[in-house]
C-alpha cells in the first residue's frame, strides 16, 4: 500500500488527534485566561505589600524563563511521583500555567491603556471600586487584549504540539504512529499536519480578528 493510500485510511486518525488538541487548547487557555485575570487585577488593584506582589512577580518569572519542554516534563514525571496524574492533564496543567503568566501580562497592559481618568471619575460618580473596575474599566480592557491575546492563541496552538513528548496522543503524536507503523514518506505525513494546524490556526485568527473589528473602541481603530 502507497503512502498516498495509508494517508487517506488513516486520515481520521490525524483528525482524532487534531480534536485532542483543540480540546489541550481550549482548556490551557481557559486555565490561562482565568488565572492571568486573576493575576492582573491583583497586581493592579491588590495589596501592594510584598507578601502579595512579589510571589505574582516570581511565578511569572518562572513560567516565563523556562522551556515549556521542560514544564511538561517537570509536571508529568515529578507530580506523577507524588499524585498519579495522566499526560493529558499533566500537559494541561503545564502549558496552562504558563499561558497564565503571558495572559497577565497582556491583561495588564490592556488595563493600563484605560485612562486612570475613567476610574476617578466614576469613583467620584459614588461608584464602588468593583464596580468601576466591572463596568468601565474591565470592558474597555477586555477590547484593547484582544490583538495580543489573538498573538497568545496563535502561539499556544504551535505549542500543543509539544505535549507528544510525554505521551499525549494530539496530532503530531499521531502522524508519528502513521510514519513509523508504513515507514511511509515523513516529508508528506509532516505536511499534511502542517496543513492542518494552519487551518486551525487561520480559523481561530480569523474569528478572533473579526470579534476585535466588531468590537473595536472608538478613536482606536487600526
Amino acid at each position: 500500500m502507497d503512502i498516498y493510500s495509508v494517508l487517506i485510511r488513516d486520515f481520521p486518525f490525524l483528525l482524532k488527534g487534531l480534536g485532542v488538541a483543540v480540546i489541550l487548547l481550549v482548556a490551557l487557555l481557559i486555565i490561562g485566561f482565568v488565572l492571568g485575570m486573576a493575576i492582573c487585577l491583583v497586581q493592579l488593584y491588590g495589596p501592594r505589600t510584598r507578601l502579595v506582589q512579589w510571589p505574582l512577580i516570581m511565578y511569572e518569572r518562572v513560567f516565563r524563563g523556562v522551556p515549556i519542554i521542560i514544564m511538561l516534563f517537570i509536571f508529568y514525571y515529578g507530580v506523577s511521583g507524588i499524585y498519579d496524574i495522566s499526560a493529558f492533564a499533566a500537559a494541561i496543567l503545564a502549558m496552562g500555567l504558563r499561558s497564565a503568566a503571558y495572559q497577565s501580562q497582556i491583561f495588564r497592559s490592556a488595563f493600563k491603556s484605560v485612562p486612570a481618568g475613567q476610574m476617578m471619575a466614576a469613583r467620584a460618580m459614588g461608584m464602588s471600586r468593583l464596580k468601576a473596575i466591572r463596568y468601565i474599566v474591565f470592558p474597555q480592557a477586555a477590547r484593547h487584549a484582544i490583538g495580543p491575546w489573538t498573538n497568545e492563541f496563535s502561539s499556544e496552538i504551535k505549542e500543543t504540539s509539544l505535549a507528544y513528548v510525554i505521551g499525549v496522543v494530539e496530532l503530531t503524536r499521531q502522524a508519528h504512529y502513521i510514519i513509523t507503523s508504513t515507514q511511509g514518506n515523513v516529508l508528506l505525513v509532516f505536511a499534511v499536519v502542517a496543513l492542518l494546524y494552519f487551518i486551525l490556526n487561520r480559523t481561530g485568527n480569523s474569528l478572533l480578528y473579526a470579534l476585535e473589528r466588531k468590537l473595536a473602541v472608538p478613536g482606536f481603530e487600526k
